[in-house]
């Protein structure tokens, strides 16, 4: 995650320990710390999304997890000490004991984040969910109106987010817009920015499209498309600022905006150019996120680097906890995990000397870690080693002056 309010403008925000390894709870080595993960408890979902990774319909699926097991993997994670836990679906809420779940989480002393389409968010729900504790509800939205009821195949699924969002506010809970940026919804930029701000909404989170599931069949951003909605993000954090509004503003999926954020507050000599490269460089971007700050727990049980990485399974928490897996306490987790993190744990010439494409010579390599890992194997027929298809830089931003990176 790349969090445009905290390098832009230097305000504190809540993870800076965890993402910058300063501030609160500050992590000692972005390589050691525990991953944040992303837990699918069910594959259900009263919604059918074009850009679904999980291929989620409403539908039952044979094989989740059952009671006994789930409260295993909460009494795991709580005990390995996983900064946050993020619970997916498909739709989380229509699990018949999501909310006891929420309960066990909490009360376990788990940081609790719930990803949610919102539509099924009534004034009782949020209640429940401000009374559990949740640090905040994500709800995805992917367009105003009518365009985000195209997205999630259903009318009216904007106007039921809408009423989630508002339910939440009403009891004080904490929101986050979660957004998938495709070729479909970028020109929409602007007025999610404007609908943010009428709505009072905390964070939000852009995620660049990984090519995953029905997601599969999406274009990505062009270079073009893609500077011009950081661009657009930049100054509306901008304007944030001077009204003296510190929303969280992030970008997912793609750490080339790190760089890309870089090369604009060099070229503009922005008084926080030096501690914002600091804390990209210290958090390492897409060599320090699959496989080792992120993590997934599918609805069967399964473990993978990260919830778009669905090809590679680390374990299965029926069989072996959770934290064992992420140990590498079998032999088909450690490699594959020391594989992944490699690309971490090598020097920068030692990783550069392997990659394949534009960022075996890129000067950002320090910065980005090689772009989001999992559309870079996508992209590159499953190979570790290739360069992220959706970085947006052009050959000379690549070869810009190493002290600007050093």
């Amino acid at each position: 995650m790349i969090n445009l309010t905290k390098l832009w403008t230097g305000a504190a925000q809540p993870a800076d320990g965890l993402r910058y390894g300063t501030g609160h709870k500050a992590q000692h080595s972005a390589t050691s710390r525990k991953p944040i993960t992303v837990w699918n408890i069910t594959r259900t979902c009263n919604l059918r999304c074009v850009h679904c990774y999980s291929d989620s319909q409403a539908m039952g699926y044979p094989g989740e997890l059952t009671w006994e097991q789930m409260e295993s993997v909460v009494a795991d994670l709580a005990a390995y000490q996983v900064p946050s836990l993020l619970l997916s679906g498909g739709e989380p809420l229509v699990h018949p004991r999501f909310f006891d779940l929420v309960e066990k989480a909490s009360s376990a002393g788990l940081k609790l984040t719930i990803s949610t389409n919102g539509t099924l968010i009534t004034p009782e729900k949020a209640a429940l969910l401000k009374k559990a504790n949740v640090a905040y509800v994500g709800i995805s939205l992917d367009g105003i109106g009518k365009v985000h009821d195209e997205f999630r195949r259903k009318e009216g699924a904007f106007d039921a987010a809408v009423r989630g969002f508002r339910a939440c506010h009403e009891v004080g809970q904490k929101t986050g817009l979660r957004l998938t940026l495709t070729r479909h919804n970028v020109e929409n930029i602007e007025r999610i920015l404007d609908f943010i701000e009428e709505e009072q909404i905390q964070r939000v989170c852009f995620y660049h499209l990984v090519p995953a599931g029905r997601g599969a069949s999406l274009q990505v951003l062009t270079p073009d498309e893609s500077r011009h909605a950081l661009d657009t993000l930049i100054a509306r954090v901008e304007a944030w600022g001077r009204q003296g509004v510190n929303r969280e503003l992030l970008t997912v999926a793609q750490p080339a905006d790190g760089a890309y954020l870089l090369l604009r507050m060099q070229r503009e000599s922005h008084p926080n150019f030096d501690e914002a490269r600091r804390l990209l460089s210290w958090n390492g971007g897409g060599a320090n996120s699959s496989g080792r700050g992120i993590a997934n727990i599918d609805t069967q049980g399964n473990v993978h680097p990260d919830q778009f990485w669905q090809d590679i399974t680390l374990g299965n928490v029926k069989l072996q906890p959770f934290s064992q897996i992420w140990d590498g306490q079998n032999a088909a987790s450690a490699d594959t995990l020391g594989d992944i993190r490699s690309i971490g744990t090598l020097t920068q010439e030692e990783r550069q000397s392997r990659m394949v494409g534009p960022c075996a010579n890129c000067r950002w390599f320090k910065i980005c870690g090689g772009g989001f890992r999992t559309r870079a194997a996508y992209g590159n027929g499953g190979t570790l080693w290739g360069s992220d298809p959706g970085c947006y830089l052009n050959d000379q931003e690549r070869q810009v002056e190493m002290s600007l990176v050093s």
